[in-house]
């Protein structure tokens, strides 16, 4: 088929560029759409953004848009990069958000960088992405004291989304930015709650060697009042409500989907791997995050119920440290402890309690935007290392208790789909062959199993890549990944994460490309995009110099 869009309206107008000085704030750009051969199926447009440091507002015009059905197209199969994809699998198409950056509200709670915001927000409009996706962070919103919330920032941006006819992914952080892979920024947990911290550190999760994480507050005072009054269920559930009824115009209209929090990154885990201080370092095991006092006392009690109160008093003693591998350990190692009855007790424990804690908050969060109309969402974290290993040892200290012997994703689908959330897993980039063969890596398999897993529970699937990708491989394996032919395909994929290389010249090119695929279902990949496609983000004008470079844009 062929698209067509005609437009002869600048997204932009701009009197005067010549004084134009480029930095991260502001950017000037053109988009070009080159002629292609009548074989190729593309996207043909004609427009131009031009920005200025003095622009207010940008304005988006409707273009018009034909479609025309190609003959025999179907029947093809079409190659990018080596990757044969067939168009024979799932014909639906697959909606593609952008994550925003992390800083995209600033610790005053306005929006940084309006302009360039705005700028961004209409390239990836013109590029056919869905929607974006950005932190609502609780240390931001309600830093101010328990109960004082500041929305403003994020409505600024709801109503700059919206006014480019996008959509937007809303995650509720409550935990803190900073000291793990791709934080750009450090933004903590409100001041309020850091001082009750301060008083009582064990709030917090702790290792084996008393080292506290400040991350997230420990899912073993769920459901104590150890927050000014609140368990940290009820505070989390009080700022939930504060959003519903701040942005209810917006729900299921702009807003479509709420992602809930629940551990370190969002993620539902411990912080099994922190890289703060060079604590951790990949591929090591990680740590178990059970010794704060609360967790210990659970601990305690789930051991003396079954009548072995020795179980109890701490966990395994042998499991070794952050950076060590499976096989230096007593309890990891291929004949270890992890498979005895004592470790099948902890491991039980251990992640039964994480699968409560999402069970809890999942719980709240369901009851607060019951019939709002925005889908609801949970993160898993895609822990591929060692998973090649009998015991799986990083997923084991991350709360994940699977193992060769045992599935520990259907469990945690199953509990996902009892309120109706969908699965968002990481890692939907990596192949296998990319990884260090010490590191006993394998990510297609995790995704491969996580796949059937939640088909097997009847829950959605979405998926992010787990680190910054630009190249066509990584995004060949998405378009791989994003196909039912093994398990569940993906209802959505979001994009980590918008900055200044997405919009250089063939990163940004990649990304069209890769989006106007994932809209025909992931089945398309089209042989003749190997000389570049035709949409792609122009140049910026650097200190009144002639010479032009690749366009950056936040």
């Amino acid at each position: 088929m062929t698209l067509t869009l005609r437009s002869s309206t600048s997204f932009i107008n701009l009197k005067e560029n010549k004084s134009f000085r480029a930095s991260d704030h502001d950017f000037l750009g053109t988009i070009c759409f080159a002629q292609m051969k009548p074989s190729c199926r593309r996207l043909r447009a004609r427009n131009s953004i031009s920005l200025s440091a003095s622009m207010q507002e940008a304005q988006l015009s409707h273009g018009k848009i034909s479609i025309t059905e190609g003959r025999n197209s179907t029947e093809k199969r079409e190659k990018l990069h080596g990757l044969t994809i067939s168009h024979a699998e799932n014909n639906s198409k697959v909606p593609v958000f952008v994550m925003l950056p992390l800083d995209t509200i600033t610790l005053g709670g306005n929006l940084n960088k309006p302009r360039a915001m705005n700028a961004s927000l209409m390239a990836l409009k013109s590029a056919g992405v869905d929607g974006v996706m950005v932190d609502a962070w609780w240390g931001l919103v309600e830093k101010d004291g328990p109960l004082k919330y500041n929305w403003e920032g994020y409505a600024e941006l709801v109503q700059m989304v919206e006014k480019h006819g996008l959509k937007l992914q809303v995650v509720m952080s409550f935990h803190q930015c900073g000291g793990n892979v791709g934080d750009s920024c450090s933004i903590p947990l409100p001041p309020w709650v850091l001082e009750e911290i301060s008083k009582n550190p064990d709030l917090v999760y702790t290792d084996r060697s008393g080292r506290r994480n400040p991350e997230y507050i420990s899912l073993g005072c769920d459901s104590i009042p150890v927050l000014r009054g609140r368990t940290p269920i009820q505070a989390y559930t009080d700022y939930m409500r504060s959003f519903r009824e701040r942005f209810r115009g917006y729900l299921g209209r702009v807003i479509v989907e709420i992602q809930v929090g629940m551990g370190p990154c969002g993620e539902l885990r411990y912080p099994s791997y922190p890289e703060s201080n060079g604590t951790w370092k990949f591929p090591g095991i990680g740590e178990f995050q059970c010794y704060d006092k609360y967790m210990r006392a659970s601990l305690e009690a789930a051991a003396e119920a079954i009548g072995q109160k020795e179980w109890g008093k701490g966990g395994p003693h042998d499991s070794g440290h952050y950076k060590q591998f499976p096989e230096e350990t007593g309890f990891f190692r291929r004949d270890g402890t992890w498979n005895s009855e004592y470790g099948k007790f902890f491991l039980e424990w251990y992640s039964g309690n994480l699968l409560d804690h999402g069970d809890k908050i999942l719980a709240a969060a369901k009851g607060t935007f019951h019939g709002a109309g925005a889908k609801l969402s949970a993160k898993i974290a895609g822990i591929h290392w060692h998973y090649g290993t009998r015991s799986h040892a990083a997923e084991l200290t991350a709360g994940y208790y699977n193992t060769r012997y045992r599935d520990g994703y259907l469990p945690i689908a199953q509990m996902l789909s009892k309120h109706g959330v969908v699965v968002n897993f990481t890692c939907m980039e990596m192949r296998d062959g990319e990884q260090p063969e010490y590191a006993n890596c394998s990510p297609e398999g995790l995704v491969r199993q996580v796949k059937m897993a939640t088909k097997a529970a009847g829950v959605e699937l979405a998926g992010e890549n787990a680190l910054e990708r630009y190249d066509p491989d990584g995004y060949a394996q998405v378009l791989a990944t994003s196909r039912s032919d093994s398990g569940n395909g993906l209802s959505a994929f979001t994009y980590l994460r918008m900055n200044k290389r997405l919009f250089e010249g063939d990163n940004w090119r990649n990304l069209v490309e890769f989006v106007k695929s994932m809209s025909e279902g992931g089945r398309k990949i089209p042989e003749c995009d190997a000389g570049g496609t035709n949409l792609y983000i122009g140049f910026i004008r650097h200190k009144n110099v002639e010479k032009m470079e690749e366009a950056a844009l936040v």
